[in-house]
């Protein structure tokens, strides 16, 4: 039975008269109701009430809510919210060649995009060279091909990389990628204080959910605290990790597993740098987040509101962080690739443009919003342009971005932002009994022994369940289907592109000085049995123009490669 409301505790200030007379009727009102047929809980699953009300929402003690700006940045990292500038819109993208995503980043730039967000194809994600047998079929698919330093000029030739702001997905081969755009930045004349940027960086949530892993976990969190350590002092506009609760989402979380899970990675990163030896304030405020923005309106608001007052909280109790840049989460969102249906892809033009809202209203700092047809295929210009005229429409002409956290004060809201933070903290327990009071030592607990992968499971079999039994309504599939075939026009990747690519590769193997690509890995694996930083070796060795693959490989020889055991 679904609880109405709930009269004040004793001790509490009552509601005046009035308001009592009028909940009082309104509850003989809604008894008399004919309910409809429905589960009248979140995505998560999280009951709702029919009506909320001040009584359900905690106290606001000092800080609890605050201000746009201030501790614990409930309402919003920055006090001005959008008055003083707009979210970055980014569009995610990369296919083919570097020429053919050289071209289609022009085109985003000149329809207004302000940001560039680079995807890989399956190889380059996995560090694997488009001419390695594991390659075929999958070069170009994807994303884009990124074997050698020439490939990262072509990608980014005529973009002054001093003047925008680049995020990278890229995980495992991570720092080898960074440094590549390092070198072609400074081809360009701009040293790497001056760029700004996200590279995804987030191991953890590869093990957890995406599984585009190479090295075993421990071995690659050291790579990551040495990426950590060299950006604090040579880049510090860069974002060194982009704690990605996207994926985890993806794979079948809830809103509140993709908070948890999420956020206490980024905990288990934070104690990593600390391990490390750096101060929390040196790196902490270039660490940024990467949210799923899923089609439960009200509850994905919750999820970002919960999710800056628990980093805020944590950072400044916990691991004792005194600039408040630290405490401060900035992060992306991403509108739901498993929203999109093959069936109707026009309504996902409506499911991406809810869910960008929600991020917005969220107080996100960039979005990204998915293509109707990105359920087939990679997107094609239409439909790239589609999806960032909804932003536009969102910023210029909606009204939401005039005020902070226009939803801040809802009854529903912050309830549902309390309940978010209920549900993640019950998880941080969990996880720090595994490591013994240590997020990092329970993160890389949980990944082993699966615990994240079971509750992801469970959760993911627990909606597919309510959708076969029709609980769960999805528009054009399980209801108001029909039954003409869908036809769109579709980016269709040629194999002649994997042809390409790999003679490309072929060209720059033959006319490199390999001598200087040897003699630059046999420094990297040494430098990796040592405890020195392995972004300058990585540096020297993409620039000899090493490929992907070997700089991977030269690693693995000391690091070892990961094969997951089965999760039962």
């Amino acid at each position: 039975m679904v609880t109405l409301f709930s009269y004040p505790e004793e001790g509490i200030e009552l509601p005046d008269e009035k308001m009592r007379e009028q909940l009082a009727a309104w509850e003989s009102a809604f008894g008399m109701s004919t309910m409809r047929d429905a589960d009248f809980e979140t995505m998560s699953g999280i009951p709702l009430k029919a009506l909320y009300t001040s009584d359900d929402v905690v106290a606001d003690e000092p800080g609890h809510l605050g201000v746009p700006g201030q501790y614990p940045f409930t309402r919003g990292a920055y006090a001005s919210g959008y008055r003083t500038k707009l979210w970055t819109m980014r569009q995610f993208s990369g296919f083919g060649t570097a020429e053919e995503t050289n071209e289609r980043y022009k085109f985003l730039l000149a329809q207004g995009g302000d940001g560039l967000s680079v995807a890989f194809d399956l190889p380059t994600l996995m560090g694997r060279d488009s001419d390695d047998p594991r390659s075929e079929g999958e070069v170009g698919r994807c994303g884009v091909a990124v074997d050698t330093l020439a490939d990262m000029r072509m990608l980014f030739d005529g973009i002054p990389l001093g003047e925008i702001t680049t995020s990278m997905t890229i995980n495992s081969p991570a720092a080898i990628l960074l440094a590549m755009y390092v070198a072609v930045a400074a081809e360009q004349g701009f040293s790497p204080a001056q760029l700004g940027g996200t590279i995804q960086n987030d191991m953890l949530k590869e093990y957890i959910a995406q599984k585009e892993y190479f090295f075993p976990p421990r071995p690659s969190m050291r790579i990551v605290t040495d990426m950590i350590g060299w950006c604090a002092a040579e880049m510090p506009r860069w974002h060194t990790i982009s704690v990605s609760g996207y994926h985890i989402r993806e794979a079948g979380a809830t809103a509140a597993q993709e908070l948890a899970f999420t956020v206490g990675d980024g905990f288990a990163y934070v104690e990593a740098g600390m391990r490390a030896g750096l101060d929390v304030d040196a790196f902490a405020p270039r660490l940024s987040f990467f949210f799923n923005a899923h089609i439960d309106f009200f509850e994905e608001i919750a999820k970002y509101r919960a999710a800056r007052r628990i980093w805020a909280r944590w950072l400044r109790d916990r691991y004792g962080a005194k600039d408040p840049r630290s405490m401060t989460m900035r992060f992306h969102t991403q509108t739901a690739g498993v929203s999109l249906t093959a069936q109707q892809p026009e309504n996902n033009i409506v499911r991406t443009a809810i869910e960008a809202l929600a991020g917005v209203l969220g107080g996100t700092q960039s979005l990204h919003t998915n293509s109707m047809d990105e359920v087939y295929a990679l997107p094609t210009e239409k439909a790239v342009e589609i999806a960032i005229r909804t932003q536009q429409v969102i910023a210029h002409e909606t009204g939401v971005a005039n005020v902070a956290d226009p939803l801040g004060g809802s009854y529903y809201v912050e309830a549902l932002t309390d309940e978010m933070e209920r549900q993640a903290e019950a998880y941080f327990t969990q996880v720090d009994e595994m490591g013994n009071g240590s997020m990092l030592d329970g993160a890389l607990a949980g990944i082993e022994n699966g615990f994240f992968q079971r509750e992801i499971a469970d959760a993911s079999w627990t909606f597919e369940k309510k959708v076969n039994e029709g609980r769960r309504i999805i528009v054009g599939v399980n209801e108001f289907a029909r039954q003409e075939p869908e036809t769109l026009e579709l980016l269709e990747i040629d194999h002649e592109v994997e042809v390409r690519q790999q003679k490309r590769l072929g060209e720059v193997k033959a006319d490199r000085d390999q001598g200087a690509v040897d003699a630059s890995l046999d420094v990297l694996r040494e430098t990796a049995r040592s405890d020195s930083n392995l972004m300058p070796p990585i540096l020297d060795a993409v620039r000899a123009l090493a490929t992907v693959g070997e700089v991977m490989s030269a690693l693995a020889d000391v690091f070892g490669r990961y094969v997951e055991d089965p999760v039962v």
